[in-house]
């Protein structure tokens, strides 16, 4: 090779690795060069999303003024409607990190590329949880294949534990569910129908009533029913453990503000006015590292939701 062309090669090289370098934020400099002027929290809902905005307010003034080294950053709250939309924001650069839980996270990092994983929250007190499908202690029923012909209840469509996670657990094992439009313990002989309760203590009446044959919710829900209510419940099935709760950032947040904000937030619980803004944030009790990694998470999310036959 000539002389002259080997040296401009090394030349461009070392431009394309310098602007690389720069385009994507790589923390080769100081966290202190990572200028911040407001961060902004976003969050998934469909109604109360002004109070819900208003309500984790001293939550994000909390991790902001932890943030800041110089001049005040402010903290914003946006709720938006779908983890589609949520998505979106993400893209826009409206929203900086985000929480949720895991199927939702699914969609918006996963699906869209929109966030990428940081750190488990526990909600509630727990770390993870899982779904537990159940029935009468008195129906006959045995086995998950035995809901065929018959009708369960799910929460509502947007629910992790209360839907999401046994319609695909059901799914997997070969059995083929239509969503109906009213409550009927019977079904098309060979498929399982599915409704909708819209609240755990309708799910739960609902099969303890026969409407229908059985129901799904979180070892959570079934934790805290009334004793009298436990002992009609007979279990049929249990689907693998997730995370509770996950926090994620969007996908092109500089690594040196992530690390800072990661920082922050798993130091929050050994403060006493973090631990005390924490209880008071939907009774969340910590965040940590997540168990095995980015990788590792993102891949239990993909084992836990991917369905490539679809709905």
């Amino acid at each position: 090779m000539p002389r002259k062309l080997s040296v401009n090669l090394a030349v461009l090289a070392v431009v394309l690795v310098f602007n690389l370098a720069g385009a994507s934020s790589v923390p080769a400099q100081p966290r202190e060069s990572v200028e911040v002027k407001a961060l902004t929290l976003g969050l998934v809902s469909d109604t109360h999303r002004e109070e819900i905005e208003k309500y984790f307010q001293e939550f994000v003034r909390y991790v902001t003024r932890k943030l800041s080294s110089g001049s005040a950053i402010e903290g914003r709250v946006l709720v938006a409607s779908t983890p589609f939309e949520l998505a979106r924001l993400l893209e826009q650069r409206r929203v900086d990190f985000y929480m949720e839980s895991a199927y939702p996270t699914y969609v918006i990092n996963s699906v869209h590329g929109a966030g990428k994983l940081l750190l488990r929250r526990w909600k509630s007190g727990l770390a993870d949880y899982y779904s537990i499908i159940f029935t009468r202690s008195d129906s006959g029923i045995k086995r998950v294949e035995d809901l065929k012909g018959k009708t369960i209840v799910f929460e509502d469509a947007g629910s992790t534990s209360g839907y999401l996670l046994p319609k695909l657990f059901l799914q997997r094992r070969g059995l083929k569910l239509t969503e109906k439009g009213r409550f009927s313990p019977d079904n098309v002989a060979t498929d399982v129908g599915y409704v909708f309760a819209r609240s755990q203590e309708k799910l739960v009446d609902a099969v303890l009533n026969k409407q229908a044959a059985a129901g799904a919710f979180s070892n959570d829900d079934f934790n805290a029913l009334e004793e009298k209510k436990k002992v009609d419940i007979g279990l049929l099935a249990q689907t693998d453990r997730l995370p509770r709760h996950l926090l994620s950032v969007r996908s092109d947040l500089a690594p040196a503000l992530a690390g800072r904000l990661e920082a922050v937030l798993l130091a929050m619980h050994d403060d006493a006015e973090g631990q005390k803004i924490l209880q008071r944030t939907d009774g969340t009790t910590k965040f940590d590292m997540l168990p095995g990694g980015e990788a590792a998470m993102r891949r239990r999310l993909l084992d836990s939701f991917y369905s490539p036959g679809g709905k």
